[in-house]
């Protein structure tokens, strides 16, 4: 069975971010609190494996390039 596509790390804080105001507003039953917060504990956890492999690849691309300097962005002039 193929993997589904893991959603984007912005789609996924808009839902960690919706399940924690429907737990915050005390309407749930337990049961679905329960399963919110695992979805939540499911989403932090694939929100931190994908800032992982973003600090990987930005390690990456400065180790590649140490020969060149890196300066501050100047935005008086972009």
């Amino acid at each position: 069975m193929a993997k589904a596509k893991s959603a984007s790390f912005e789609q996924s804080l808009e839902t960690l971010e919706l399940l924690v105001k429907q737990m915050d507003s005390g309407e749930l039953s337990l049961e679905a609190s329960l399963e919110a917060f695992e979805k939540g504990i499911g989403l932090i956890r694939q929100c931190q494996q994908q800032l992982q492999q973003a600090e990987q690849k930005v390690q990456q691309l400065v180790e590649n390039n140490e020969g060149f300097a890196l300066t501050a962005f100047d935005s008086d002039n972009a």
